[in-house]
């Protein structure tokens, strides 16, 4: 199985994250943040990930910091589990509804950081989650797990379901990415073809 185990360590948090890419879905988070906790269910559920992440930050502050180091360490642990990418599909990608709400991730295990983020949420906060955050933990996901993401939200009229959709879609592509191509089986795949 697909495996990492990672321990993250600043000045403002301590994150370990314990991914299985070839799981069923289980989960266990222990974050401070219950909407953030929400959405890495989603990654885990729709992804079949089996993913534990237990976090420690300075919360009293705000949650940037524990939001984008928890997004780091996912990365980091993704790019450890997925190895050197031997007979992986690569490129991945999702539709995902929620009543009104519909986003569509892109995304390429390319080894090159990107990140392409479009989502006007309708308004700034889910409770006291600050939406302005979930562009950090993709952003310190792609930096650190060599993946080019595209997110778009495409409707929504409820913040909470555009949010829903985004971490859905992104669990889908990201298992599709991921996923054995029996084709390609002794293949790396790779934007040049090495003779």
């Amino acid at each position: 199985m697909r495996h990492a185990d990672v321990f993250r360590k600043t000045a403002e948090t301590a994150i370990r994250v314990n991914l299985h890419l070839d799981g069923s879905g289980e989960r266990y988070f222990e974050t401070g943040l219950p909407f953030l906790e929400h959405m890495l269910d989603q990654i885990a559920r729709h992804g079949l990930f089996d993913l534990r992440v237990e976090a420690q930050g300075d919360l009293q502050i705000d949650a940037h910091h524990t939001v984008e180091d928890i997004g780091i360490t996912l990365g980091q642990a993704f790019t450890r589990a997925i190895g050197d990418k031997t007979g992986i599909c690569r490129y991945g990608h999702a539709y995902v509804p929620l009543d009104e709400a519909l986003s569509r991730v892109v995304l390429d295990i390319s080894g090159r950081p990107g990140l392409s983020f479009n989502c006007n949420f309708v308004r700034a906060m889910v409770g006291s989650f600050d939406l302005d955050l979930v562009h950090e933990f993709f952003q310190g996901f792609v930096n650190h797990a060599g993946v080019t993401l595209h997110v778009d939200n495409l409707r929504g009229e409820n913040a909470h379901h555009q949010c829903e959709t985004i971490f859905k879609a992104f669990g889908r592509a990201l298992r599709m990415a991921a996923a054995f191509d029996p084709r390609a089986a002794n293949r790396i795949p790779s934007t040049k073809e090495v003779l």
